[in-house]
């Protein structure tokens, strides 16, 4: 940048625009660093795992007594939960190893080095991963945390391909996994007008930013709509869910959806409600396009207990409430449920996985935009 730098201003503006860009640099070199740490520690690990002449004293214990070890050595963030996602980290993305560089080889033995990349499948001439070296220079390790959770290939490779093409926020891309933006796609008949619309309202990335389980819908048999939204999402569950408990077993009586309670002059909506003959209790459903969150379990409570006082006959037992949720934290439902009294359940749903060979599609598309190559080939 040439700056005027004849008067005040100018000298404010040449610095101001330095320091943006330096800072930017500056902190784009450091997340690529505590990226590529986190993979080494996964690595050693898995590689010990494999080699190590001792390991048998540890066994289970490993990852405790490694913790135990690396704070003594004030190694930061490297407790055992964090130990297990970094060997998991390495897990899901080996060809990281193409990326070290020169000063950093020396880091890595040779049979490190010789780590084998997984190829493209027969099945499918798309690769599974995107470039290792242009998603370390977008992605941070938080970014990376949230894509090692997904177990299906193609499903991770379409939220790293629109992770990119929005710059989304870890906040952003954590969001679009829990409200099911995947399978939401997959139901979509026009995939580029879902992508655009969520686009407009995804969070972008910035420097400043960090009863039966699960119930499984793929036989519900939702239509394909052209733009599958979280909204039209949640109308066609709630719609399919109340023939599902229906047809579940015997006694669910269905009374009403999007019942509506009035609390203190506040207007709320219970989304299902059904009585169950042989239990003779009420049971309240509610739906969450979205992962599992301590106030979805308190809006649920509050409705049980305005039943339990305001609908209960005699001869009823306590009303019962079910929170179904795209993802469900266990231990924050533990802690979440712990000194309530009612009987309240938490569960997850998901849905049918999208056709690969449509999302395939889709994702070519969306990478040629990029104008980025995948990259799980190998040799």
């Amino acid at each position: 940048m040439s700056s005027d730098l004849r008067d005040f201003a100018g000298l404010i503006a040449a610095i101001r625009h330095a320091h943006t860009a330096l800072f930017t640099q500056a902190s784009k070199a450091v997340n690529i660093s505590l990226t590529l740490r986190n993979w080494f520690i996964g690595i050693y690990i898995a590689e010990y795992e494999l080699c190590g002449a001792d390991r048998a004293k540890y066994g289970d214990r490993l990852l405790k007594d490694l913790a135990t070890a690396l704070q003594d050595q004030h190694v930061s963030n490297a407790g055992k939960r964090q130990l297990y996602n970094y060997l998991g980290f390495y897990r899901c993305y080996p060809q990281i190893v193409r990326t070290v560089s020169a000063q950093s080889v020396k880091l890595l033995s040779p049979e490190m080095l010789a780590t084998k990349v997984p190829t493209v499948t027969a099945q499918s001439e798309l690769s599974t991963s995107l470039d290792p070296e242009h998603l370390l220079n977008r992605l941070s390790y938080s970014h990376f945390e949230q894509l090692v959770d997904i177990d299906n290939p193609l499903k991770r490779l379409f939220y790293e391909v629109e992770t990119l093409r929005g710059t989304w926020s870890v906040r952003e891309l954590k969001r679009q996994i829990a409200t099911q933006y995947f399978e939401r796609s997959g139901l979509s008949t026009d995939k580029d007008a879902l992508a655009r619309l969520t686009h407009q309202q995804a969070e972008t990335q910035s420097f400043q930013h960090i009863i039966r389980d699960p119930y499984i819908f793929e036989f519900l048999g939702l239509r394909p709509q052209e733009v599958m939204t979280e909204r039209k999402l949640e109308y066609a569950l709630l719609n399919k869910l109340q023939t599902f408990l229906i047809e579940l077993g015997h006694g669910f009586c269905f009374e009403a959806q999007q019942k509506r309670l009035v609390i203190g002059g506040e207007h709320c909506f219970v989304d299902l409600v059904f009585y169950h003959r042989i239990l003779k209790c009420h049971v309240l459903v509610e739906l969450k396009n979205d992962a599992f969150r301590h106030e979805h379990l308190g809006q649920l409570n509050a409705y049980v207990s305005y039943y339990k006082k305001h609908e209960m006959t005699s001869g009823d037992q306590p009303p019962i409430g079910i929170l179904l949720c795209t993802q469900k934290n266990h231990e924050m439902v533990q802690f979440a449920l712990a000194d309530m009294n009612n009987s309240l359940f938490v569960s997850r749903y998901q849905l049918q996985l999208p056709q690969q060979g449509e999302m395939e599609e889709f994702l070519r598309k969306a990478l040629a935009e990029l104008g980025v190559e995948s990259g799980g080939t190998g040799e």
